[in-house]
């Protein structure tokens, strides 16, 4: 089979052509050359040698992004292991139920996510390794000790004399060989592990090297979601890596400020976002601005309005860096104002569609043909359909069917057939419709569509899209209750301080929002009633509210 054929040969391939290419940088840290790399690959490969470690037994990854991390999950799978990634902010029990769950053979944790675990918790673990530096901070295989004193030694008689791109060691992968097991964040208990594919990775894999054309070997890409979900990980990092990119790493979690200083200093061709983010940055630094009452004034002046705007999209592109090709926004909706925004301003961003079981993508459209308020259009190799009489104007679930698509879950029959139809089809729990050129729209979950007394299908995501146009509104979430529906918010109550309004001005406010979302929304969707929260949502990976947790 020709390497481009296989994911691991695409990545082998990159590895050697970029050879002297800088591959990873830590901020204000080391950088990584794609040889350096290569070369901790086959340093890890020599001790899970020596560790007991078999093609396809479980390797566990855990720690905040960095390029060790990188490191880590390809020498992994070059060896010829399972990859199990654990979010590194998962609890201390779930990082202990996974491990044992996965069976796996080897933890490889950052400092920082070891201290927090139990090594009584996972006693079928055979040795646990610290990203740093691969030091051993567990040991049940006499081989990983012995190894660990002299592993420069024994790389170098190895690699004799020098360590060149021909000593790259690569596994030789079969399209159906399990890759990873991604252990997805969950809604009830502990979460469910989605088996991967090889096939998976290279089709994702793919088509971004033959979709995203614009990008270069020696670009530069800025990481910002979690390596340990597949988002992320497929178009940061295993994109990245494949068009021989060089990817930084943010110092700390992204909030605004920080992303703007590392965009304006890194300068990224590629920017993959969730809706969050570039929430945030539009909400505080660009509304603002051109709610003044002279700037809208402007703005709804023909001529003048669209110079103005072409300034407004110059400033937005300046907090990304400037140079990027376009945005990728995915994971979790886009509030309907920010997007028409957005698109008004003629601002370079895309919204995409996927899930962990399928690798993630599902739908992609480039920005310049994108459709606004869509997802895009189903992605090289995968079949789309909408389980509806009427596809195109009422919704249905979506499901899905391609080479993209997980081999099941892990040790759960159950919930693998389960999340299949009786042709084969994936369920992906999503409804929404899709017009006659293919561009897919997304009305809410299935899981929490909400059927009123007289019958009707609500979607609350419809009407959260709406009460996040309004004022010091910063989150909220749609609930049912015995008198009916209630509006759970967060407000901007920073925003609200600086505008002179008090607690009582602020419920009053809320009070107003309320009657206009009502008369925005079918009677049947009517709100009763609006209850303010003090904190945060606590929210998934991908940053959308937990909503089980507020039922």
């Amino acid at each position: 089979m020709n390497n481009q054929d296989r994911f691991l040969g695409l990545i082998e391939d990159s590895i050697k052509a970029h050879w002297d290419f800088p591959a990873l940088t830590d901020h204000q840290g080391v950088t990584y050359y794609y040889k350096d790399m290569a070369a901790e690959m086959a340093r890890l490969h020599l001790l899970l040698e020596h560790a007991g470690v078999r093609k396809g037994d479980r390797v566990a990854l855990i720690g905040r992004n960095s390029s060790r991390w990188v490191i880590a999950f390809f020498g992994i799978l070059t060896y010829g292991a399972v990859a199990t990634p654990i979010l590194h902010d998962f609890h201390p029990e779930n990082v202990h139920h996974i491990v044992c769950h996965s069976e796996s053979k080897v933890l490889l944790a950052a400092s920082a996510s070891w201290e927090k675990l139990s090594a009584d918790a996972m006693p079928d673990l055979t040795a646990a390794l610290l990203l740093e530096d691969w030091s051993v901070v567990l040991s049940r295989h006499p081989g990983i000790d012995r190894l660990r004193e002299r592993l420069e030694t024994d790389f170098a008689e190895r690699y004799s004399p020098l360590f060149t791109a021909d000593s790259l060691h690569v596994h030789i992968e079969q399209p159906d060989e399990m890759a990873i097991l991604n252990y997805t964040s969950g809604t009830t208990g502990y979460s469910k592990g989605v088996m991967l594919p090889y096939r998976s990775l290279w089709s994702n894999t793919r088509f971004a090297a033959d979709h995203l054309s614009f990008i270069k070997a020696g670009d530069h890409f800025v990481c910002m979601l979690p390596m340990a979900h597949m988002y992320g990980l497929a178009f940061e990092i295993m994109n990245g890596i494949n068009k021989g990119c060089h990817i930084h790493f943010l110092p700390r979690v992204p909030n605004p400020k920080v992303v703007i200083e590392t965009f304006t200093a890194v300068r990224p061709r590629l920017i993959i976002a969730v809706p969050l983010i570039i929430e945030k940055i539009v909400r505080t630094r660009i509304f603002p601005q051109i709610n003044k009452p002279t700037t809208r004034l402007l703005r709804s002046l023909p001529g003048i309005g669209r110079l103005i705007d072409r300034r407004i999209c110059k400033a937005l592109s300046a907090a990304f860096g400037s140079d990027f090709s376009e945005i990728v926004i995915g994971g979790a909706a886009i509030n309907k104002e920010v997007e028409q925004f957005l698109h008004r301003i003629g601002f370079r961003y895309t919204v995409g569609y996927g899930m962990t079981e399928c690798g993630p993508l599902i739908s992609y459209e480039y920005w310049k043909t994108y459709r606004p308020g869509s997802v895009g259009r189903a992605v090289d190799r995968m079949e789309v359909r909408i389980d509806s009489p009427d596809p195109e104007n009422t919704a249905g679930e979506i499901q899905v069917r391609s080479m993209n698509v997980m081999l099941g879950y892990y040790k759960n029959p159950d919930a693998t057939a389960a999340a299949m139809t009786p042709d084969g089809w994936l369920k992906t729990g999503d409804l929404g419709v899709i017009d006659r050129d293919g561009f897919i729209f997304i009305r809410g979950r299935s899981k929490t569509m909400i059927l009123s007394s007289n019958g009707q299908n609500i979607y609350p995501e419809e009407i959260e899209s709406i009460l996040g146009t309004l004022p010091y509104v910063t989150e909220s979430l749609i609930v049912q209750r015995p008198e009916g529906l209630v509006a759970l918010i967060l407000p901007d109550r920073d925003r609200a301080e600086k505008d002179g309004l008090d607690a009582a001005a602020l419920q009053t406010t809320m009070a107003d929002n309320l009657r206009q979302l009502n008369s925005r929304i079918p009677k049947y969707c009517n709100v009763s009633a609006v209850e303010l929260r003090d904190e945060p949502f606590e929210k998934t990976p991908k940053q959308s509210i937990k909503r089980y947790l507020y039922k």
